[in-house]
């Protein structure tokens, strides 16, 4: 039971944090594409592989907290999802197909960093 009380707290933070970063990034760009979006799932991508690599298996509610808790609250691959298909009924192909192909080749290259990172500092 403490373990999903980990969870839920830190999904909480999660998407406290999500909702604070895509409103601050919104408020600054107005071109319609989602740039809050695209830059949550880079971070939550490289903030997954850094404790990926840094927090033991062990340590098995603190990788749920983090991982499971902020980086599942924290990510919007939902919310890419939506926002993609919306782009595409728009008939904005190019959008769309750049916010599929920025958030894939972006995310995994981040995940890749953040465990280099963390494996380096061990």
């Amino acid at each position: 039971m403490v373990t999903y009380l980990f969870v839920a707290l830190g999904g909480a933070l999660g998407s406290v944090g999500r909702f604070w970063l895509n409103s601050l990034v919104t408020a600054r760009t107005s071109d319609g594409f989602p740039w809050g979006t695209l830059l949550i799932n880079v971070l939550g991508s490289f903030a997954i592989g850094l404790l990926a690599a840094l927090v033991p298996a062990a340590q098995d509610s603190a990788r749920k907290f983090l991982m499971v808790g902020i980086c599942g609250g924290f990510t919007t691959f939902s919310a890419f999802s939506l926002q993609t298909l919306e782009l595409a009924q728009r008939g904005e192909w190019l959008r769309a197909g750049g916010n599929i192909l920025g958030s894939v080749v972006l995310c995994l290259l981040a995940v890749w960093l953040g465990w280099m990172l963390g494996a380096a500092s061990k």
